[in-house]
């Protein structure tokens, strides 16, 4: 199973890496920098070279072709004014799952946002990022030849993993180590029966496998 990740460097993405490639899996990870890619070697990835912000659609297109599945986990990160929030956030998310319909890549997990909404109010960056996301999340929701997950999480931490989570269509807020978020993602990537689900997570009481298990198919 090969499975392309957008993102590839950032804090969850290089954890997913990790546990997919200890299940057996071929991950790539996209990545701008070129000085990023012995992390992703480190992490069991294969670094991969290419700009969201100015890559044409048949550029990822090429890329995505033969994958299993896709995941976008890129962002513009802390500190990016509200620009970036529309190249990266909405408009790379856009592009990567307009490549995937093209690619025949069905199975596309995002991780978005809790509180992400293409009606959300303001000007300030969180308020450009969270409609950002939103819109991004609405556009991947309407591609029917997508079998498309989008996961929300709670406030991140970089606290150790618990491997307990709370995982429904609305949890309400709380945090979540980033080591549950790519716990969980690594399980959505397996489990297409979550198709069609916009879920949110925050920590919790239940296993991730279970967690998991017990959304699928609703």
């Amino acid at each position: 199973m090969r499975i392309v990740i957008a993102g590839g460097h950032g804090q969850i993405a290089l954890r997913l890496e990790r546990l997919l490639a200890a299940r057996g899996y071929e991950v790539a990870g996209i990545i701008r920098k070129p000085e990023q890619s012995d992390d992703l070697r480190s992490a069991g990835a294969e670094p991969v070279v290419l700009d969201l912000e100015s890559a044409s659609v048949e550029d990822v297109t090429e890329l995505l072709r033969g994958a299993d599945a896709a995941v976008f986990a890129a962002g513009a990160g802390p500190g990016s004014g509200t620009d970036r929030k529309e190249t990266v956030d909405r408009g790379a998310a856009v592009l990567f799952a307009d490549a995937a319909v093209r690619a025949g890549v069905r199975r596309f997990v995002v991780v978005s946002s809790m509180g992400a909404n293409p009606s959300h109010q303001g000007d300030e960056v969180f308020d450009v990022y969270l409609r950002a996301k939103g819109e991004a999340d609405a556009y991947v929701t309407r591609q029917k030849d997508l079998d498309w997950t989008i996961l929300r999480p709670g406030s991140l931490t970089n606290d150790a993993g618990t491997g307990l989570v709370r995982l429904e269509a609305h949890t309400g807020r709380g945090m979540i180590p980033r080591d549950d978020v790519a716990a969980v993602l690594a399980e959505l990537v397996d489990t297409s029966a979550t198709a069609g689900l916009t879920l949110e997570l925050t920590g919790g009481s239940t296993p991730v496998s279970v967690a998991v298990k017990s959304v699928a198919g609703n």
